[in-house]
């Protein structure tokens, strides 16, 4: 493995510390009850339990998505990583389109930051010709 897929497996686990650090209080509706009053966004929605359960579904899947990252990071989890962070920066800047609380630009700064640097790598010609990124490596 030559430095350059060593340090962009880094790039992977970080991306997926970093996911697992932000998102694991998404997990169960009482720890998203803590962080949402920690934040002071108000109480939660009475009477429609919907919303707390996209945070817990959203939560669940980014925790697990992200120990992958964490304990077996390859090329390809990159890959996927970055376009799932462009579709991330996408619907936060939309949701800032719409009013929605400035904290959310600093999310959006680190998603097109780890988007960017996840995706560029595979911007290369031979990076799809010679298919190295998607063979397993290990880190």
């Amino acid at each position: 493995m030559t430095a350059d897929s060593r340090s962009y497996l880094l790039l992977v686990r970080t991306s997926g510390w970093y996911d697992l650090v932000v998102t694991a209080a998404f997990v169960t509706p009482w720890t998203y009850a803590l962080l949402h009053e920690a934040l002071a966004l108000g109480p939660l929605p009475e009477g429609n339990p919907v919303p707390v359960l996209y945070a817990n579904l959203m939560g669940s899947v980014i925790v697990v998505w992200s120990l992958l990252r964490v304990l077996r990071p390859l090329s390809l989890h990159g890959l996927l990583d970055g376009v799932a962070r462009v579709l991330f920066a996408t619907w936060q800047a939309y949701a800032l389109a719409h009013g929605a609380p400035a904290v959310v630009w600093l999310f959006l700064v680190v998603e097109v930051t780890f988007g960017v640097a996840q995706l560029a790598p595979w911007a290369r010609p031979d990076a799809w010709r010679n298919r190295s990124g998607l063979r397993p490596e290990t880190p």
